[in-house]
């Protein structure tokens, strides 16, 4: 009798628009170093895509157990996409703890690849499944679960390495990275030379993850457990040089080109604080582009640095979370009185207190607008996509400059550690926002006014009959001496406060997306603009074309046509991540009777969460 010696049919390659993949596991088991290196890959293919990492809070929670969970969300397209998406089709899980956190978000049918290796009776009893498996109890019935021993098999592919086991479980990651690869048809050459690079003084890991990738992709080809593998094309991306890019990054970058663009050093006084430590860590590389970084004992110290260096003439900037902003609030004051030009970056977290340190939250708008002692108006800007802060940062400094005013630049735990593509852009297509030096004494008054901006001359020291006194007491008109005369109080108040009412004549007036009139207008800021912007269009694919999208850049002050705008639709809807701040400006402001769609879950807005309300509102 012949031995049958038939090869098993390749799986079919199904090519389909887009997929949501989501990584959990262990902070130890590369979670975030896997995400992004598959973000990468698809980025290299030309997809566009949309991240959401998810990191825990706990420093270092014990293995296994619930608090110490990692995630990390892409999506991946052939289309334009806006979000990381509601829910995953895949679910890559590396322990029961992974499992138990996640299982709810995946849907029926969901796809969960799974470490079986790791569901132990110990692991099981810290993720709370007692004495039940659930690979085994029939709850994962309604899913489709590709049980794989990564452990063991990892520990195979690197027979022929001297590390210890130990060591060999670490590269797990990249062996379920490199089943991925293979099940979408993704090349390895690119995170083979990546490996080189990143473990360079660590040949034999690099070795040891090499095998564990090219394990995984042959694992996925030799087992009959996929019956298909799936391409997704590229997405049709306007022409230019593009790059993946997360939000602090961005910002980081945004504030190198303000730098160049003003011909100035950029100073950045800090404290490290999550979710916004990554942008010291982004500009301290960038030394050779007159970029100064400055690590504080203290949030307070790192603000009035920043305001000494503001004083000596550099684009100054200081960048917080919500707690720092707290404790910046008395020298914020300080900034706004001597009228120097400071940029103050909030990347929004949960909160109060020390809160939620690694979730997303967008409740320090109220807090930018009036969260300091006596009349301080400061004009606020804030970024909508991950790119975006680029943009935003570029903006505030700008307006930094031209006004002669601290700015507030607002971002969100979201969009600073989400990542999509960027289309860099061309230098010389960015404004000049230089402004000049005061150099002249003859004359010289240090609160004297723009007529057109009411910014006071910037008159650095050292310059010889430019001296002039800064402090936190009321300056008089004109002079800058030491005022408590209340006429003069007055009117410096009005003068400040005019001074970034006056903005609003020069930023762009309020445009939406959609109708220019009608049923429902949806008005956002911020990180819901994926949400907000992807409903629309999916309605207006399915030919309800009624409702229309704004959403805000400037804060403070407001577009100038905002109020025209608001009344040209019958409701309005406010979706923010806090308790209704924007809707409670928006009434008091312009007396319109919008309805707030709110959430403080640590988590951003689902496209499915603003449908269901719109819903909701064009039935009622």
């Amino acid at each position: 009798m012949g031995v049958d010696t038939t090869q098993p049919k390749p799986p079919q390659v199904e090519e389909i628009e887009e997929v949501v993949i989501r990584f959990a596991g262990d902070s130890g088991d590369g979670i975030q170093l896997t995400g992004d290196r598959f973000t990468t890959e698809a980025a290299l293919v030309g997809n566009d895509l949309a991240t959401l990492p998810d990191y825990p809070a706990e420093i270092r929670a014990p293995a296994g157990t619930l608090p110490g969970v990692s995630g990390y969300q892409l999506r991946f397209s052939s289309l334009d996409i806006m979000t990381p998406g509601d829910q995953p089709d895949v679910l890559v899980v590396m322990n029961p703890a992974a499992l138990k956190v996640n299982l709810a978000d995946l849907p029926k049918g969901g796809v969960i690849i799974v470490n079986t290796d790791s569901f132990s009776s110990n692991n099981l009893k810290k993720a709370g499944y007692g004495e039940k498996n659930p690979l085994e109890d029939g709850s994962l019935d309604a899913f489709r679960v590709l049980p794989i021993e990564l452990t063991r098999l990892t520990r195979d592919a690197l027979e022929e390495t001297t590390l210890t086991p130990k060591e060999k479980d670490r590269s797990k990651n990249f062996f379920a990275l490199g089943v991925l690869f293979w099940l979408y048809n993704r090349p390895l050459e690119n995170t083979y030379q990546w490996i080189g690079e990143k473990f360079k003084k660590l040949p034999e890991v690099a070795k040891a993850n090499r095998l564990a990738l090219k394990g995984g992709w042959a694992y996925g080809q030799a087992t009959e457990i996929f019956q298909h593998t799936y391409k997704v094309a590229p997405a049709p991306l306007e022409p230019g040089l593009y790059r993946n890019i997360i939000g602090n990054t961005a910002l980081a970058l945004g504030l190198i080109a303000a730098g160049q663009k003003s011909k100035l050093p950029v100073f950045y006084g800090t404290y490290p604080i999550t979710p916004a430590s990554d942008v010291l860590h982004a500009l301290s590389r960038y030394k050779n582009y007159g970029v100064m970084t400055f690590q504080a004992e203290d949030e307070i110290a790192a603000i009035a640095a920043t305001i000494g260096a503001a004083f000596t003439g550099n684009l100054a900037v200081t960048c917080t979370s919500g707690p720092g902003m707290v404790l910046k609030g008395e020298a914020m004051g300080l900034a706004l009185m001597v009228e120097l030009p400071l940029v103050i970056c909030d990347v929004q977290r949960g909160g109060p207190s020390t809160g939620l340190p690694t979730k997303t939250e967008q409740a320090d708008l109220l807090m930018a607008m009036y969260g300091r002692h006596g009349e301080s108006p400061m004009p606020i800007v804030s970024a909508s996509t991950p790119a975006d802060c680029f943009n935003a940062a570029f903006e505030a400094a700008r307006i930094a400059l031209k006004y002669m005013t601290p700015v507030i630049c607002l971002t969100d735990g979201y969009l600073a550690n989400g990542s999509e593509p960027w289309k860099v852009p061309a230098a010389d297509d960015l404004p000049d926002i230089s402004v000049p030096f005061c150099t002249e004494p003859q004359g010289f008054l240090p609160y004297s006014r723009d007529p057109k901006t009411l910014a006071r001359p910037w008159a650095i020291p050292g310059a010889a009959g430019l001296e002039h006194r800064v402090g936190g007491l009321e300056k008089a008109d004109q002079t800058g001496n030491v005022s408590y005369d209340p006429d003069n109080h007055q009117l410096m108040i009005d003068l400040r406060r005019a001074k970034v009412e006056r903005i609003a004549d020069e930023i762009p007036p309020a445009e939406v997306e959609g109708p220019e009139s009608g049923k429902l207008l949806i008005v956002g800021w911020g990180s819901t603009y994926g949400a907000i912007a992807g409903v629309r269009r999916d309605l207006e694919r399915k030919g309800d074309s009624s409702i229309a999208h704004l959403h805000l850049r400037h804060l403070n002050p407001f577009p100038k046509n905002l109020g025209e705008v608001l009344a040209r639709y019958e409701k309005v809807l406010v979706p923010e991540l806090n308790c209704g701040q924007l809707v409670k400006l928006l009434r008091d402001r312009f007396l319109v009777p919008a309805v707030g769609l709110n959430k403080v879950q640590g988590k951003p807005f689902k496209k499915v969460e603003i449908l269901n309300k719109v819903q909701e509102m064009l039935e009622s």
